[in-house]
């Protein structure tokens, strides 16, 4: 989108529809990752907790899917200028929030396939399999999937910075900010 484009009045539907579809499988996705993990430890990985894993997977490559999709749509259509009640610092603080929090929903998922892929875990629901994205090495694997937590834990945080100012618009300020992503 070039700098002389007008920008939308509001986010499409399909931007508002991708944009709760994938918040509501990260909050789904996120604990279910650390009670997963848990559960591994506890019950020596038994049917359940494979499962768990493999739904997991299964919707953690979904989010990834739906991110691509999102930074396509968002690259076609736009997005509306910034809430004219925001100051500046208020507008960079946002702006950098959003792609903090773009760059963790694409990163999570990678380092999630990066990891299952070197511990050699690739099944999906369906019987399906992720393509590998790098050959089989445990240890590799388990340092993957360490960095894929931490970097879950960060989007946690995000989340709920961004959660936060959005409430705040709604509940202190009561501007518009929260209404252009409600359907």
């Amino acid at each position: 989108m070039s700098s002389e484009s007008v920008r939308p009045s509001a986010y499409s539907g399909t931007q508002k529809l991708l944009h709760w579809v994938v918040a509501l499988l990260v909050v789904v996705l996120v604990p279910v990752g650390f009670y997963m993990r848990k559960r591994g430890a506890l019950t020596n990985f038994d049917a359940m907790t494979n499962e768990l894993y493999t739904a997991h997977k299964t919707f953690g490559i979904i989010v990834l899917a739906l991110m691509v999709v999102r930074i396509i749509v968002r690259v076609r259509v736009g997005s509306p200028a910034p809430e004219a009640t925001l100051n500046r610092f208020q507008v960079i603080v946002s702006e950098a929030v959003h792609g903090l929090i773009y760059l963790a929903l694409l990163a999570v998922p990678l380092l999630g396939w990066l990891g299952v892929s070197a511990y050699g875990a690739r099944g999906l629901l369906g019987g399906f399999q992720l393509p590998a994205l790098l050959g089989k090495d445990t240890l590799l694997g388990e340092a993957i999937l360490k960095y894929h937590g931490y970097a879950a834990i960060f989007l946690v945080l995000l989340i709920g910075a961004h959660v936060g100012a959005a409430l705040f618009h709604r509940v202190v300020l009561k501007d518009g900010v929260l209404r252009r992503m409600l359907p």
